[in-house]
Parts: structure tokens; C-alpha cells; sequence
């Protein structure tokens, strides 16, 4: 019997949820309106604030800046991502001594801002000289941040499997990275997408502190073309563009969850377990009872 946590709305809250859905976008449908034209009436609209993106040199900063963001973002996300599954190995541990520092280290790097993070390699890089430039500390900032918070995300995805799984896994007699690899981490992985995507695009546009460090990428870009005088300062149309942009690259972010979600689906189903067949009757035992 399946426990109910609200009631089945009727006719009459059916019909309050769907007016109350048109209310709320109708008011951001206006508020949108609102901004447009008070952006039309300062005129963030002239030809001569949009007119530099239509230069190919201009256009081809954009591509820098772009991908300096792709760069890190790609290498802090793999670098996160083995941060996270390490340490929350280290968490989920039998060994008090390993899983203590472990445990240590990830609640550190989860408190600390990331902001001061990256300061603390790129100002440490110019003090001690350790030859690390404005991209690697952008790097290995997000690599410790979002490395501790996705393995909290790995550890809590292992613990949601129910017990019963763990507990006949170790009935088969399977040790315990056995039990964790081919059994809690195959079932775990489905919860845990959307989260570790979610976390994936929050790294993805925390790339944008590293322009406080001179790191050059895309909000670093947006903001020397904003600053130009020849073109009016165009700040708001430029941060408009780089807006779009970022949107772009979460949106492709989601699509490819779903599509990995969706073909994780496909892949249980092929290689789930057989249907049970009837039993075939014995010739030499005669007719069934």
C-alpha cells in the first residue's frame, strides 16, 4: 500500500492551480515587458552599442573567452569529479583513520568560499613563485570546492540504496569495493545525475570568478568590450550577449543528463532479468498434477 503525502486535488483546486499559473506568468511575461522598455527607453537598444559584434575580430575575442571557459570548466569537471569519487570512498570507509581526515578535508573545502580559494593560489603563486598562472588557479579552486561537494553527493547517493541490496551482496560473499562497484554505484548512479549535472553547471559558471584574478575568460572578455568608449560602453547589451551564452551552454549541460538519464533507463531495461518461464513438464514423470 503506497503512502499518500497530499490529497488528489479536485475540480475546484485544479482550477485555483491553473489560475494561479496564469497569474505568475502573466506577471513575469510583464515584468520581462517592463525591463525591455525601460532598457528602450535609455537606449540599450542604439546601433551603435550592438554595433561591434558584428566584427570579426570581435567575434573571435568571444571565441577566446569562450573557450578559456570551456578549458577550465572541462578540466576542474574531470578533476571534481575524481576528487569526489576518491573522497567519498574515503567517507563510506570501514577504517576510522581514513575516513576521519577524509571527512576532515571534504567539510573544509565545502565551508571555504571559492572566491578565496582562488586567491589563495593565485596570490600564494605570486608570493612563493609557484609557477602557477591566473588558469591553474581558477582550476584548482573549482577543483576543491565542487570536488567536496560532489563527493557528499556520491556518499549520499551510495547510502540512499536500500539496505537489503548491501546486505545480500555481502550474503554472496562479494567484498566490500565489490559490493560498492557493482552493486550500490550501478543503482546509485540514476539518483545521483541530476544532482552531479546541477553542481557540473554551477562549476561551469563559477568559471566567471576568474576574471577577478585576470584569468581570460568569457565574463573577463565581456568586460573589456563593455569598457569601450568608441562604442558608447555598451556594459549592458555586451553582459546581455555573454548572458545568452551561458545559457546556451547549461541548457546543452541538461540535455545531455537527460540523455544519459534517459539512456541509463533503456540500458536496465535491456539487461534486466528475464521473465521466469513456466516450468517444462519432466516426460518421465508423467502428466503434471
Amino acid at each position: 500500500m503506497s503512502a499518500v503525502l497530499y490529497e488528489t486535488p479536485g475540480p475546484r483546486a485544479k482550477l485555483r492551480n491553473r489560475i494561479s499559473n496564469v497569474v505568475v506568468l502573466l506577471v513575469l511575461l510583464g515584468a520581462i515587458a517592463w525591463l525591455i522598455h525601460r532598457m528602450y527607453a535609455f537606449g540599450q537598444f542604439e546601433g551603435r552599442l550592438w554595433r561591434q559584434f558584428q566584427y570579426s575580430s570581435i567575434q573571435r575575442q568571444l571565441l577566446d573567452g569562450l573557450l578559456n571557459t570551456l578549458k577550465a570548466a572541462g578540466l576542474a569537471a574531470v578533476l571534481a569529479l575524481l576528487f569526489g569519487a576518491v573522497f567519498a570512498a574515503a567517507r563510506i570507509s570501514d577504517h576510522k583513520w581514513l575516513r576521519t581526515p577524509a571527512t576532515l578535508i571534504v567539510e573544509l573545502f565545502r565551508a571555504v568560499p571559492l572566491l578565496i580559494l582562488m586567491f589563495y593560489f593565485y596570490f600564494g603563486n605570486i608570493q612563493f613563485g609557484l609557477g602557477l598562472g591566473p588558469f591553474w588557479a581558477v582550476v584548482f579552486g573549482l577543483t576543491l570546492y565542487n570536488g567536496s561537494v560532489l563527493a557528499e553527493i556520491f556518499r549520499a547517493g551510495i547510502a540512499a540504496v536500500p539496505k537489503g541490496q548491501r546486505e545480500a551482496a555481502y550474503a554472496l560473499g562479494l567484498r566490500k569495493n565489490q559490493v560498492v562497484r557493482l552493486v550500490l554505484l550501478p543503482q546509485a548512479i540514476s539518483a545521483m545525475l541530476p544532482a552531479i549535472v546541477s553542481q557540473l553547471v554551477v562549476l561551469l559558471k563559477d568559471t566567471a570568478l576568474g576574471f577577478i584574478i585576470t584569468y581570460g575568460e568569457l565574463l573577463y572578455v565581456a568586460k573589456q568590450m563593455g569598457g569601450r568608449l568608441t562604442y558608447g560602453f555598451p556594459y549592458i547589451p555586451t553582459y546581455i550577449v555573454t548572458a545568452v551564452i551561458y545559457i546556451g551552454l547549461c541548457s546543452l549541460l541538461s540535455l545531455l543528463a537527460r540523455y544519459l538519464e534517459g539512456r541509463s533507463r533503456r540500458r536496465r531495461k535491456i539487461t534486466g532479468a528475464p521473465p521466469p518461464l513456466p516450468l517444462a513438464n519432466d516426460p518421465s514423470e508423467g502428466a503434471p498434477v
